[in-house]
């Protein structure tokens, strides 16, 4: 159970990739495999509801996005970089395996010497983790002010997952299937930044939640070996989609439950919902799952795919920048993660 009495929220800050690559462009590249397997093109939108997601050029590296991000939730925040006492470094993708990619970060924004910094690697899950991770040193009063980053890169993952599809000699349904949720991923960066209720300017109430692991499924979805940023790696990832979506949702259910009984909250009394973003099938089989109505979400994935742990931040990002809360809403942060893990978070706007 987690519990916070002085945590706020400030600011998000997002950036996303100029490029924009459809299903559709996907698809025809892989023309020569779905001809063998009597597919047709539209398959992948029509199942996971993905029109397109975001790469980011092929120089910039996952600190490049959240230095950018960065940059934007402190100006949007009005905390100026010198007040910074913690920056946590969030995402699957990093520049490379050492340092750790929150020094790149840290440097770029011009942070303080005092900052504490590290990485946090979680799965789509780290940026949950990076939250509460920072709200339990404003709690404890270890800092003030801080910032969580990730920046997700793509590209390199995709590409290789097609690139083997269309090599392999003996590709089954079965290799196929493994490699699907692959194509559905996206690129992007989001940042947010934290204080103590003390030095808020906003009053956005971090309140507390829950947390559940079912790490007896940790092969549900196994990426390489990290093999950094070298023109020769070869990025690659299989991941069992049907019992992955089976045990997360039952994980989601435990979860949800603890969350309720943590904040004393219902699913009537929450006004706004935010999840990690697979796509349409996992987005409706969560709420029917928790028993939550799915018309409180708000959803990305149809226009930036997967984006791992930047997902659900960033999509918070622009939901509550589209459509600003009322003061007092009740909101749910609703994460899970490949492992697997959840974290369940309500804030009171």
């Amino acid at each position: 159970m987690l519990k916070y009495l002085h945590v706020c929220l400030e600011a998000f800050g997002y950036a996303l990739p100029e490029t924009a690559v459809s299903s559709v462009e996907i698809e025809r590249e892989l023309s020569p495999v779905y001809e063998r397997f009597g597919l047709h093109e539209g398959r992948l939108e029509l199942m996971t509801g993905i029109r397109e997601r975001r790469f980011w050029d092929e120089d910039t590296l996952p600190s490049d996005g959240s230095t950018q991000a960065g940059r934007r939730a402190l100006e949007k925040s009005g905390v100026t970089a010198g007040q910074i006492e913690c920056l946590l470094h969030t995402s699957v993708s990093r520049d490379c395996l050492e340092p750790a990619t929150a020094s790149v970060v840290h440097d770029n924004l011009g942070l303080p010497t005092k900052s504490i910094i590290y990485d946090i690697s979680n799965a789509c899950l780290g940026f949950l983790n990076g939250i509460t991770s920072l709200a339990n040193m404003i709690e404890l009063g270890q800092v003030k002010r801080g910032l969580v980053v990730a920046g997700e890169s793509s590209r390199q993952l995709v590409r290789t997952t097609i690139t083997q599809l269309l090599k392999a000699r003996n590709l089954t349904r079965r290799d196929l299937k493994a490699a699907f949720a692959s194509l559905t991923i996206g690129s992007g960066a989001v940042a947010l930044v934290m204080t103590h209720d003390s030095e808020s300017q906003t009053g956005h109430r971090l309140l507390g939640g829950a947390v559940r692991t079912a790490s007896h499924h940790n092969d549900l979805c196994r990426g390489s070996a990290d093999t950094g940023f070298a023109a020769d790696a070869a990025m690659s990832m299989r991941t069992d989609a049907e019992m992955l979506l089976e045990g997360g949702c039952r994980l989601a259910s435990e979860t949800w439950t603890a969350f309720k009984q943590a904040l004393n909250w219902t699913g009537e009394d929450i006004a706004r919902s935010f999840c990690h973003q697979v796509g349409a099938i996992h987005r409706d089989r969560l709420y029917e799952a928790i028993g939550l109505d799915p018309g409180k979400d708000f959803s990305t994935f149809d226009s930036l795919g997967n984006v791992g742990s930047v997902s659900l931040p960033l999509t918070m990002a622009m939901g509550v920048e589209r459509d600003p809360p009322q003061r007092g809403d009740k909101i749910a942060m609703l994460g899970i993660g490949s492992g697997l893990s959840s974290v369940m978070l309500g804030v009171q706007w």
